[in-house]
């Protein structure tokens, strides 16, 4: 049977606790869903854990990314190998909740090309996590969704599902950390394409530590921040853009990108 959902979950070394939320993601997922748990390397102490559970449930593969190691990379290479119509990214840290996985692909079957798990709308909440980054968010959130109107008061949560077929249209520039969330958001309120959220609640991960590095992927978030604002663009110009800045892009082509930018 064809998947209705893919479930992208980029991993590194997540070990046992990654039994926990991906038992949960498959009693709570009632769609037809595959679930890639995306890793860097076949040494990634996730793996032997995973594939013990996709004995046992066909719906679980593990899946190595090839363009490169970091969870941006990862994302890219998991909805790439996506077999389903809807990817919906995650966390292998359990911070997300699994229930509103069918409630974000449904929003995408209805024709929405983002859905995003917002923590900052009405219903929402954030429960834990550092507190600078709990105010860039949030304030990030807020400011894109009352002056861009990007459609979510929360465009830099991971938690979103996606629409393959424009993923693939307008590609995923990013290549650091987590900021593919906001960099879609943003091309799609240059398309004017629709955006929806649900509320959701956010718990910070209880087990492990968290990889993400504020000060690191920074420059990457307001890039796309700012990316948010401006005028309509054709998709076009958007798909030529990612065309010409892929990493298996000709130098000639990324020259003449450079030329129009």
């Amino acid at each position: 049977m064809t998947p209705r959902v893919s479930v992208v979950i980029p991993v590194y070394n997540e070990g046992e606790g990654v039994v926990r939320h991906l038992e949960r993601i498959l009693r709570e997922v009632l769609l037809p869903a595959e679930i890639l748990v995306v890793h860097d390397m076949p040494e990634d102490t996730t793996i032997p854990y995973a594939r013990e559970i996709a004995r046992k449930d066909p719906r679980v593969r593990t899946v190595l990314n090839t363009y490169g190691r970091g969870p941006a990379n990862a994302i890219r290479f998991g909805i790439d190998a996506a077999k389903a119509p809807v990817a919906v990214v995650t966390m292998a840290d359990g911070c997300d909740d699994p229930r509103q996985i069918d409630d974000l692909a449904r929003l995408v079957d209805r024709g929405v090309v983002v859905a995003a798990a917002s923590r900052y709308m009405p219903g929402g909440q954030q429960v834990g996590g550092p507190r600078f980054k709990r105010m860039a968010s949030r304030w990030a959130g807020r400011t894109l969704h009352w002056f861009a109107r990007v459609g979510t008061r929360d465009a830099t949560n991971s938690f979103k599902a996606y629409d393959t077929d424009f993923v693939r249209e307008v590609g995923i520039e990013s290549n650091t950390g987590f900021e593919i969330g906001i960099e879609l958001t943003a091309k799609a309120n240059r398309l004017r394409r629709p955006v929806a959220e649900i509320p959701t609640i956010w718990l910070d991960r209880q087990l492990g530590e968290s990889h993400f590095d504020l000060g690191r992927f920074m420059p990457s978030y307001l890039r796309w921040y700012f990316f948010a604002f401006g005028r309509r663009l054709p998709a076009e110009q958007l798909a030529a853009r990612w065309a010409a800045r892929r990493p298996d892009a000709a130098p000639a082509d990324r020259d003449k990108e450079g030329t129009r930018a």
